[in-house]
């Protein structure tokens, strides 16, 4: 379906945007390149949603239904290791995700499709800023990307190092776990190190405070209901012999449903609150909602498996992989439209790096794959 010029040009694509990684809402090289190769395809282009988001729009018969295809744009505040060809150029961004991978495959399947036109709709190519911890979906969507491009139903893929090159996993229900953080501000009365008795140590509360909130999903989270809560970041004192008067506790929480995190939330508050009371130190406690967690519909999920199948045979598809505790604002396009996100296998030969690590980097083997899997999906959802 794909053929082998088609694929060297889509791997030319995503070297050329690895050695050119741009973070969150700052990918203008990027989505400039983007939008060309959409107009040349013969593509309508707008630019500037969601800050940086481009949609391409391809249209072909007389049908007025409609589907959108995502892909993200964003890399990371990472530094590259290695020594690829094509490593990054910019000091300290990588694209260390895939994310380069996304865009070829789905700039791949924009050109196949615009050249055989063998569907009957509508079709918006979405590219998407600030993956990434800033929410790039929700902004797009708060700059009226489904009222300006109406679809029907809409669809993500991401690459999966776990799985091998030619295999897919996606189910029904959520795949990604929702992402919330938080964030503890502790002030008591500092003093010397060597006459406690004066103080009142944050310190000492910030230590009761970690392993307190680690019995939240331990003991009050229904154990068949998953979820997590991480302190990541500890912060507190300048020197040996000072018992400082502020500290700070940082961390993220993990869950797939509301009710899951309506009652973390409200335990954190409560633990804090009681905490502080008890050592004599007062508390300021922050919570913010970030990503809500990914759920694929039923009746999208279970045509994407069978598009998959049918590209792939049923052997190679997986349905029963287990939800990932990471989390993607592709989440905020499922709460707007039906849809379904899936894994592209990636792994293999030499691709052993997971995702986010400096050695990481898309296998381009896969990239026929995903882009075959995008245009059969356009074909069978948009049938003539």
């Amino acid at each position: 379906m794909i053929t082998d010029a088609e694929a060297r040009d889509m791997a030319a694509w995503r070297q050329d945007i690895h050695r050119h990684p741009e973070t969150a809402f700052e990918e203008h090289r990027t989505a400039g390149l983007i939008a060309s190769q959409l107009r040349s395809f013969g593509l309508e282009v707008a630019t500037g949603i969601g800050k940086t988001g481009v949609v391409g729009t391809l249209r072909a018969g007389k049908g007025t239904r409609a589907i959108g295809l995502r892909a993200d744009m964003d890399a990371l505040h990472l530094q590259e290791e290695g020594d690829l060809p094509y490593r990054s150029e910019h000091q300290g961004r990588m694209h260390a995700c895939g994310h380069d991978g996304h865009c070829a495959m789905l700039l791949g399947a924009a050109r196949h499709l615009a050249n055989s036109k063998d569907f009957d709709g509508v079709v918006h190519f979405i590219f998407q800023p600030a993956e990434e911890n800033e929410g790039g979906a929700r902004d797009m969507l708060d700059d009226g990307l489904f009222e300006r491009f109406h679809v029907d139903s809409v669809y993500g893929l991401h690459n999966w190092p776990d799985l091998p090159v030619g295999q897919m996993a996606t189910h029904p229900g959520p795949i990604m776990f929702a992402f919330d953080i938080f964030e503890i501000r502790l002030r008591g009365k500092g003093g010397h190190a060597a006459m406690p008795n004066r103080v009142n140590d944050v310190v000492a509360a910030q230590a009761q405070l970690v392993n307190m909130l680690q019995t939240i999903v331990s003991r009050n989270v229904d154990p068949l209901d998953p979820a997590v809560l991480s302190i990541t970041q500890v912060e507190a004192g300048s020197t040996w012999n000072i018992l400082p008067e502020r500290a700070v506790l940082r961390g993220t929480v993990r869950h797939a449903s509301t009710a899951v995190q309506t009652l973390i939330e409200a335990r954190m508050r409560e633990v804090v609150a009681q905490l502080a009371l008890a050592m004599g130190v007062e508390a300021e406690f922050d919570y913010w909602y970030r990503y809500p967690a990914t759920i694929n519909s039923k009746a999208e999920a279970r045509l994407a498996i069978e598009v998959a199948a049918a590209l792939l045979g049923p052997e190679n598809i997986k349905t029963n992989q287990r939800p990932s505790m990471g989390s993607e604002d592709f989440a905020f396009m499922l709460q707007r439209r039906p849809g379904c996100y899936a894994w592209l296998g990636v792994g293999g030969g030499e691709h052993r790096a997971g995702l986010h690590h400096p050695h990481y980097d898309f296998n381009d083997q896969a990239l026929s794959v995903g882009a075959a899997y995008w245009v059969k999906l356009v074909e069978t959802i948009l049938a003539p």
